[in-house]
């Protein structure tokens, strides 16, 4: 059994995501089998929550044994996990946190697989963030694509609007108003008919950057439901965006420059 506290109103779907992992997995399950209590009392459905009720998961040996990662690197800074799809990074954080002291520097979407980097101190977290800001962490992506590029390599410069209250973004060929600027690589690795296998290179790590801007030019990510060709979807019955984060290389100065001699790679393929 695992009992975690509710900090903010939310509703309880979105809470199992952001703290549990495992019960996030098997949310249904639990539900249907009414493993899920809200101060005390069972759930049976999507519940509201408020800031201090108590959640408790019943989950079984086999469904706490699910595993959210597995361990690419560790030392005593930096933790780098090759996360799985459907976890989200609240969720993997809470996890990690368990163990001790462990500070997020940069997200991936619940349904993107692949690397994500955590600090173990706050040095470290200061120097991670840092590099990240100043772009001196290069991120390689592999992404499966509708296959309607114009040419097999490209160099894409846009401006991204981000709609904080629907939880999107937009993608324009000019600047606008609260915009930001996006550059995104790509690269075809391998035509499968109708989709490609794809290396994508951000030099910048704006929010859904990459499913946006591929989506932008004609050749979304297949499985994505919120940008992606819903037919395309369909045809191929995925419904999770096939999208890894492949490789990391970093470019430090200072305390975590060791790690610039390294490159870091996931184990997830497309």
């Amino acid at each position: 059994m695992k009992k975690f506290t509710v900090k903010n109103d939310t509703n309880l779907k979105d809470f199992t995501d952001s703290v549990y992992p495992q019960g996030s997995f098997c949310f249904a399950a639990l539900l249907r089998a009414k493993d899920i209590k809200v101060n005390g009392v069972r759930a049976t459905k999507n519940a509201s929550l408020r800031a201090g009720d108590e959640v408790a998961y019943y989950t079984t040996l086999k469904q706490e044994s699910m595993p959210s990662h597995k361990t690419v690197y560790e030392d005593v800074n930096v933790y780098i996990a090759d996360k799985f799809s459907g976890v989200s990074f609240e969720g993997l954080l809470s996890e990690l946190s368990d163990r001790g002291a462990f500070y997020g520097v940069h997200r991936l979407d619940r349904n993107t697989e692949g690397l994500i980097v955590f600090a173990k101190n706050k040095q470290a977290e200061k120097a991670l963030l840092h590099g990240f800001e100043k772009r001196r962490v290069l991120k390689t992506y592999i992404a499966l694509c509708k296959n309607a590029f114009k040419s097999v390599s490209g160099c894409l410069t846009a401006y991204l609007l981000k709609d904080e209250k629907k939880g999107e973004v937009k993608v324009y060929p000019a600047p606008v108003q609260g915009g930001v600027t996006i550059k995104t690589d790509y690269r075809v690795m391998e035509e499968r008919g109708d989709i490609a296998l794809v290396e994508i290179i951000l030099h910048t790590g704006r929010t859904h950057q990459i499913r946006a801007h591929t989506a932008y030019i004609g050749c979304p990510v297949l499985g994505d439901t919120k940008y992606g060709d819903n037919a395309l979807n369909a045809k191929y019955g995925v419904k999770r965006q096939r999208l890894v984060a492949k490789r990391l290389e970093f470019d430090f100065e200072g305390e975590l420059s060791y790690l610039n001699e390294k490159t870091f790679e996931s184990g997830f393929t497309l």
